[in-house]
């Protein structure tokens, strides 16, 4: 059995990115829409970013704005697409989670991408899934390319 893997787009990742560099020294975070397509791969369709609206210092923690939750979560119903995971990034650390993510995991099903940002530049960005029993973290592959990979 293959990877699981996330698919999205060049344009996609640069939105990520930008709001990564933007957010510096804190961090950015939103949230990915999409759905699930043949052998469980993540086809991202949209990238919606947020404002962190965690307590502050916002350098080591983030929170998705629960409003634009409601809002994609209503814009949605009728959609085959849904809110299937969260992004965020990592001021001068690594693409990996940390700690306080893994303290952070309510949802098993949702995909966790995790940009690395150093002196305001944005580098590697992996993707991640919750564990089954919630405990950690497993690396997804992460395919650019969008719906044409």
């Amino acid at each position: 059995m293959s990877e699981p893997r996330v698919r999205l787009s060049p344009a996609q990742l640069q939105v990520i990115e930008r709001a990564a560099e933007a957010a510096y020294p804190e961090e950015a975070c939103g949230l990915l829409v999409g759905r699930a397509g043949p052998g469980g791969a993540i086809q991202v369709s949209a990238v919606e970013a947020s404002a962190n609206v965690a307590e502050p210092p916002r350098t080591r923690r983030f929170e998705v704005d629960p409003k634009l939750r409601l809002r994609l979560e209503r814009a949605l119903r009728e959609s085959p697409d849904s809110v299937m995971g969260v992004y965020h990034s990592h001021p001068n650390g690594r693409a990996e989670p940390s700690e306080t993510d893994i303290s952070m995991i309510f949802e098993p099903d949702m995909i966790w991408l995790i940009t690395a940002v150093s002196e305001g530049r944005a580098g590697a960005t992996m993707a991640y899934k919750p564990t089954e029993d919630g405990a950690a973290f497993q690396p997804l592959g992460l395919d650019l390319g969008g719906e044409d990979a």
